[in-house]
């Protein structure tokens, strides 16, 4: 398809013979002065590039050119003007223009700056629509909400990813705080470096420090090699030090050092490293309730909690259950949920919070029987509606795997035929088969 473009020319031989010249590469569209120009742009959102005459009887070519771009950001703009205008020209360049062309005109120059114009144009549609997916792949896409709370969390990652400063997430478990983390780095001038995630309470106390800064070969047994540590493997990036809390203190005298000092040493080495990384800590407890109770560092607490960004819990999300199931719906297999089953969501208190939401989601995809989730459908604590599990826990994933189980026996192990049945999708299928160990 060819790409359409309106010359503007109060002149009409002189607009006619462009439009001649040019139709054998474009679509082309004349108008005679600003007014019908300004109709045509707003009219048809499909015109491509403004080839408009300087000067002109009315409005002149750069205001049409100003009124074109405030209506149209993307609409590329090459204005034709005078020799003796050419100052008032390379003026409107610095207000949207994107070229310029003298009279009389070289049809061959003016070729090659409408196509100039327009793949300068196509090339930045291409890295705004690539930005656009990047930030629904690593950005705030992956977080949902429209609550005030969410929108809160929202204008405060994308400040402070612009700045290098340490960041403290608070929030009860479940509520996303490495999402937050992520998106802090990508969003941030440090996209490009490293991300490196510790999950600080999965790791034993005694493995920590070298997890974390490193190890000399021979600096205790088992260490056949020297080993970097995550603050290596983070430089220039970001590190993220998630359940902060469970850090112990000698390990935190050594993180001071490094927000302090931006240095450590391996274990086993008198080496001093320097680092260039961004550090994000999260945590689930009352840091500073931990801190009166002389577990964690008050020289640490108030150096991690530069930025204080506080996740807030699900139930405080007012309106925001019906967007997280509509999300994880399409993650599991595309069902519906009746209005019924849906105010039952929405009124439980989800103390597990978003993590919660999405196994329970994910749990009734697989048990429906039909397309939509109904109220039978829904696990007995959340209709009754108290937070409160189960007596017998466990029932609920043990009646999953049996109607996983229960189908593929049906169709002979084929997983394919059995997701579809289930209505769920295949991912979701051989990811639960693998946590059955089966």
């Amino acid at each position: 398809m060819m790409d359409k473009i309106l010359v503007v020319d109060d002149e009409k031989d002189t607009r006619d013979f462009m439009a001649r010249a040019l139709r054998e590469k474009y679509d082309v569209e004349t108008a005679p002065d600003a007014e019908a120009a300004m109709r045509q742009l707003e009219a048809d959102s499909t015109i491509r590039l403004l080839l408009s005459d300087v000067r002109m009887p009315g409005e002149d070519g750069i205001t049409l050119m100003r009124a074109a771009k405030a209506s149209n950001p993307n609409l590329a703009v090459v204005l034709l003007t005078a020799f003796g205008s050419i100052d008032q020209a390379v003026a409107a360049m610095k207000d949207g223009a994107d070229d310029f062309i003298t009279k009389p005109v070289d049809l061959d120059q003016l070729e090659l700056r409408i196509e100039k114009a327009l793949k300068a144009h196509r090339l930045e549609a291409e890295v705004e629509d690539l930005r656009a997916q990047l930030d629904e792949k690593y950005g705030l896409g992956n977080i949902i909400g429209n609550s005030p709370a969410m929108r809160r969390v929202f204008r405060m990652v994308k400040q402070v990813a612009r700045s290098d400063a340490t960041v403290l997430i608070e929030g009860p478990s479940g509520t996303g705080k490495e999402l937050v983390a992520r998106a802090i780095h990508n969003l941030s001038p440090r996209a490009k470096g490293p991300y490196v995630a510790v999950e600080v309470a999965a790791i034993s106390q005694t493995l920590l420090e070298t997890e974390l800064f490193g190890h000399e070969k021979g600096a205790f047994t088992g260490a056949v090699a020297r080993r970097a540590g995550r603050f290596e493997a983070a430089n220039h990036g970001t590190i993220f030090l998630d359940e902060i809390s469970e850090m112990p203190l000698d390990i935190q005298v050594k993180l001071l050092r490094v927000l302090q000092e931006r240095e450590f040493q391996r274990l086993g080495s008198n080496e001093t490293i320097h680092t260039d990384v961004r550090i994000v800590a999260a945590t689930n407890r009352d840091l500073a309730a931990y801190v009166r109770a002389g577990k964690f560092r008050e020289d640490l607490f108030y150096r991690l909690n530069v930025i204080d960004l506080r996740m807030p819990a699900l139930k405080d999300r007012d309106g925001d259950i019906p967007l997280l199931v509509g999300r994880f719906l399409k993650e599991f297999g595309g069902k519906s949920v009746s209005p019924e089953a849906m105010k039952l969501l929405e009124r439980y208190p989800w103390p597990g919070n978003v993590r919660e939401l999405r196994n329970t989601v994910e749990k009734m995809c697989v048990l429906s029987p039909t397309g939509q989730i109904d109220v039978d459908d829904v696990p007995d604590e959340v209709k009754r509606g108290d937070g409160k599990p189960l007596s017998s826990t466990g029932t609920l994933e043990e009646m999953e795997k049996a109607k996983i189980l229960a189908v593929l026996d049906e169709v002979g192990g084929n997983r394919t035929l059995a997701a579809e049945r289930l209505g769920i999708s295949r991912r979701t299928i051989y990811r639960k088969l693998e946590e059955y160990g089966i």
